[in-house]
């Protein structure tokens, strides 16, 4: 089957690709430098010949209500009219556990990017997963030193590989619009998380736990990123994961 990676250059998108090419399919990447500009839409009528499936991981980080909410409806309105008239049959869109629960702008972009899949022409599947694991470093590793100011949240992270493959088994199954939330194998505090890291680096820098104001800060601190129903659960837990990946960066 030729399935499209939207965003496929990125941390999930590169990993999805490898997932599609194992189990025997043809990957085809939508990205800047392959001559898809997702924004504009510019390259998607030529991508998508003979594409099945979009599996859709792009991604902008941005905190910013505007520019996210812009990006997502941009970007998911282009892959899902192109995919329209290309003949696309499924349409597959990664989101976050908790958009509609946590009011932060990022957030808002993930509730517009479903809100357009939704109102799609192509059948479509949305995955809701949890924090990945990768999502620690990341978030340590934009703090300015010395110290590291960590939100209080509750989350269940999951490795980014177990994304991955789950993504490509909903793209190949039918379409069944939202999909039970995916999480990881253990409920975790940020707050934790990010001190483990700083030790399997060997890094002594103090963590500085806050709570964000207001509802989002709230939720956050709460239930507002753990999922809420049973759902599949992936099996590597941070620290196995912590584990392999300092030993590959020794």
């Amino acid at each position: 089957m030729r399935v499209a990676v939207a965003g496929g250059t990125g941390a999930v998108g590169r990993l999805v690709v490898e997932e599609l090419t194992a189990a025997g399919h043809e990957p085809v990447t939508l990205a800047r430098s392959r001559g898809v500009d997702l924004v504009s839409g510019a390259g998607l009528e030529a991508a998508l010949v003979g594409v099945e499936t979009v599996i859709d991981v792009s991604n902008r980080t941005t905190l910013g209500r505007d520019k996210a909410v812009s990006f997502f409806g941009s970007v998911s309105r282009n892959l899902l009219d192109a995919g329209s008239r290309a003949g696309v049959r499924h349409h597959v869109a990664l989101s976050v556990i908790g958009v509609d629960r946590v009011g932060h702008g990022y957030y808002q972009g993930k509730l517009r990017q479903e809100e357009v899949v939704r109102g799609g022409q192509v059948p479509w599947t949305v995955l809701r997963a949890a924090q990945f694991h990768e999502f620690v470093p990341q978030t340590l590793d934009q703090m300015p030193k010395p110290l590291a100011v960590v939100p209080r949240m509750r989350t269940q992270p999951v490795a980014a590989r177990e994304v991955a493959r789950h993504l490509v088994d909903l793209a190949l199954a039918p379409a069944q619009g939202m999909a039970p939330e995916l999480a990881g194998p253990r409920e975790e505090q940020l707050v934790d998380l990010v001190r483990r890291l700083l030790r399997a680096r060997g890094e002594r820098r103090p963590v500085v736990p806050v709570r964000l104001p207001g509802a989002a800060g709230a939720a956050m601190a709460g239930n507002g990123q753990l999922p809420a129903g049973p759902g599949p659960r992936g099996t590597e837990t941070f620290d196995e994961w912590l584990a392999r990946t300092v030993a590959r960066r020794g």
